[in-house]
């Protein structure tokens, strides 16, 4: 694939990107989906207050590395000042981009008129931004959805509020946030986006595959494609690469202890939310997750990964 440039001041080798998702994308699976193809990452989306109080768990989640640019870190929040405190925070730690989430469906947020609540407030929502744009000096990209439901679809207005304040990029998430994650996201808006807007658009939405996602790169204008819970166990989705069985294990094991190693032992918990998806299409996927689930130290998952991979390939290998 042909690099491609987003922002002005980032090109990336790859128009597929990791989305942010709350839990999930760590530092670990961060630098593990850059290794396997991301052109650009994410960090989960956190909270403006808890920055600006310096909250030590709010904080561990800016933590970014090298080996993973282009790196954004998103934020979330309701007040404008707020939001432009957290973001001069950010800064110091040398983001490629900060992003505003304006998507989020969870009710935790949405209630506290944060993520896409404030797609029903157009004017906090534009505050924010600009607020943003002017404090700091890295390019700021926002993430949004289409509308907060089907009465409501006021993308046009959002895309137009947000380019005005200066935003560097737009994900458009292609459902209302009453949808939340059901039904089909609208390729037909997102495209629709990306042909009037006078910034990059990246698509976002039920994209399950390589070729689906260069699908939609090609039947559309969006100048990249965002991957989000497909990637979780299949960080090859980036490439296209179809992985042999060992290369399934010996991710899996990468990944485990990449998560020891950062979290301490701890990590092994951490880590069977994404062990699990590493083999659930196997015939015998039961059986590995119900191992995986239940097992406590880091040796002891190690072992049961690799007595997993022995008996998979006796089985594979039975008449």
């Amino acid at each position: 694939m042909e690099p491609c440039s987003l922002i002005t001041t980032v090109t990336v080798d790859s128009p597929l990107i990791l989305a942010p998702l709350a839990g999930y994308t760590d530092l670990p699976f961060r630098t593990i989906a850059k290794k396997h193809g991301a052109g650009f990452v994410f960090t989960e989306l956190i909270s403006a207050e808890g920055i600006v109080r310096k909250n030590p768990k709010t904080l561990d989640l800016m933590d970014i590395c090298d080996t993973e640019r282009p790196v954004g870190i998103q934020l979330f929040g309701r007040d404008p000042s707020v939001m432009s405190d957290a973001a001069s925070i950010v800064e110091t730690l040398s983001p490629d981009c900060i992003d505003i989430n304006y998507g989020c469906c969870a009710q935790k947020v949405c209630s506290g008129d944060s993520g896409a609540a404030l797609l029903k407030k157009p004017d906090i929502l534009f505050k924010i931004a600009s607020g943003i744009v002017s404090r700091v000096k890295i390019p700021v990209s926002a993430k949004i959805r289409i509308g907060w439901d089907d009465s409501t679809k006021n993308y046009k207005e959002i895309v137009s509020l947000l380019t005005d304040a200066g935003i560097s990029f737009i994900t458009v998430h292609g459902r209302t946030r009453a949808q939340k994650y059901t039904g089909l996201a609208d390729w037909d808006i997102i495209g629709e986006i990306a042909e009037f807007s006078k910034v990059p658009i990246i698509g976002n939405g039920d994209i399950k595959s390589y070729d689906e996602a260069m699908h939609r790169l090609g039947s559309t204008k969006c100048s990249a494609v965002m991957i989000g819970r497909a990637s979780v166990g299949n960080p090859w989705i980036f490439t296209g690469h179809t992985p042999s069985i060992d290369e399934r294990f010996d991710c899996a094991i990468e990944h485990v202890d990449a998560m020891v190693e950062y979290y301490g032992e701890y990590g092994v918990v951490l880590a069977r939310k994404h062990l699990v998806n590493y083999f659930h299409h196997f015939s015998n996927a039961g059986h590995i997750r119900s191992r995986i689930v239940t097992a406590q130290t880091s040796s002891e998952i190690r072992a049961v990964l690799e007595d997993c991979r022995t008996q998979y390939a006796s089985f594979m290998d039975a008449p």
